[in-house]
């Protein structure tokens, strides 16, 4: 496919000039992150063991499969975790049974992802106001987010938000809308939890280079952030003292989490057919079209050059970069276009390599390791960045 090209149209002569956008200034009360915890499932794999089954699955008996082992060799993953172990996806059958897999495996990770955070922050269930649920590689209705409340004890008149189709970029668009929310109501609890268990999704017999690239960089897990408004009392265990108290002796709590300070959402217009799902009775078939590393390359660095620009801040303000691993590729191409050093995105290098590409979960899950090697020190400003089906980008703007 012919990677579009943008075109940043001027207003007509007889409308009137837009005012600049102007940046609210970063508030000392705003939202605070105050716990990041993921689940990943048990069925853990090196690279080199997933090759092989991903191929039958994949590819004709006898078919060449020199593309397969170049792609896997190079998409930067030393292991990944599964939802089911490798054996069983050659019997998942159809899409229906697909989905009861996702919606099995999507609950116990789940609850044990948004119960490790909420225990973290020193909360109970009760206390969360508001619930944002994003996953794109499954679908329910109750959806997930409402089937967890009754099931682990969230209130009945808490505020549900399930996100369907932002794909990878889901974990920094859910975390700006918890942001959206708790600047209207300052004394709420706000959770953002992530379910992606994208194994699920590969499609038996296809034989694209996108299905083999998903084959090779996806892997599955659930996460969850706890997120609480300025007037809250940072640290304090509000309704959920109880569930401090039983929470297992080996957690340590961890420094003061960052601020999110502002946030910015773009649509790149003409590039709708670039990234997503080609839904069908198969279920979802992945569309990746090599032509994204140009998109990032030529206006992605642009748009966050202008939105640190309104904030007074420049790309070497920024100590902390929280980048979604979308592949090396496109590691690459927002290391280049920003000029960042070579080791500003190994925190994302890591991940990838640990985990692979999770979607939405991915910057949760390099967020949740940077708190626990050693957080910033106070006053670095971090950025959490994100791309996704639209196609679209996410900027978070962070402070510690």
């Amino acid at each position: 496919m012919r990677v579009p090209v943008l075109v940043e149209h001027a207003p007509s002569p007889s409308a009137p000039a837009s005012p600049a956008r102007r940046a609210s200034p970063p508030s000392a009360s705003g939202p605070r992150i105050s716990a990041v915890r993921c689940a990943l499932p048990p069925h853990r794999y090196a690279q080199h063991e997933l090759t092989g089954p991903i191929g039958d699955l994949c590819l004709s008996p006898g078919a060449d499969r020199a593309l397969l082992h170049r792609v896997h060799a190079s998409a930067g993953v030393s292991t990944r975790h599964l939802a089911l172990p490798i054996e069983r996806y050659a019997r998942l059958g159809d899409f229906g049974r697909s989905n009861d897999a996702w919606l099995e495996t999507g609950l116990e990770l789940g609850e044990k992802a948004l119960s490790g955070a909420l225990r973290e922050a020193g909360l109970a269930p009760a206390d969360v106001d508001l619930l944002v649920f994003a996953s794109i590689t499954g679908v329910a209705a109750p959806s997930l987010d409402a089937r967890l409340a009754g099931r682990m004890g969230l209130r009945p008149d808490v505020k549900r938000i399930p996100l369907f189709g932002l794909g990878c970029v889901a974990g920094a668009a859910g975390l700006a809308r918890v942001h959206d929310h708790l600047r209207g109501h300052p004394d709420d609890t706000a959770v953002l939890l992530t379910v992606e268990l994208c194994s699920l999704t590969l499609q038996r017999g296809d034989s694209s280079r996108a299905n083999l690239v998903a084959g090779a960089l996806f892997g599955d897990g659930a996460a969850a952030l706890v997120a609480r408004g300025g007037n809250t009392d940072v640290g304090s265990s509000g309704g959920g003292s109880s569930s401090s108290s039983s929470s297992s002796s080996s957690t340590v709590a961890p420094a003061a989490g960052p601020r999110v300070v502002a946030t910015r959402s773009h649509l790149y217009p003409g590039t709708e057919r670039l990234l997503g799902w080609e839904i069908g009775a198969a279920g979802f078939r992945v569309v990746i079209d090599a032509g994204v590393p140009d998109i990032v390359r030529g206006h992605f660095g642009r748009h966050l050059r202008a939105f640190l620009a309104e904030h007074e801040l420049t790309v070497d303000d920024i100590g902390t970069w929280i980048c979604h691993p979308g592949g090396p590729r496109i590691l690459s191409a927002v290391s280049e276009t920003l000029g960042l050093s070579e080791d500003a995105l190994d925190c994302s290098r890591r991940s990838l390599a640990a985990v692979g590409n999770m979607s939405s979960v991915s910057v949760l899950h390099i967020l949740e390791g940077i708190r626990a090697r050693r957080a910033p020190e106070p006053g670095t400003w971090g950025l959490l960045l994100a791309m996704g089906p639209g196609f679209c980008s996410e900027l978070v703007l962070l402070r510690w």
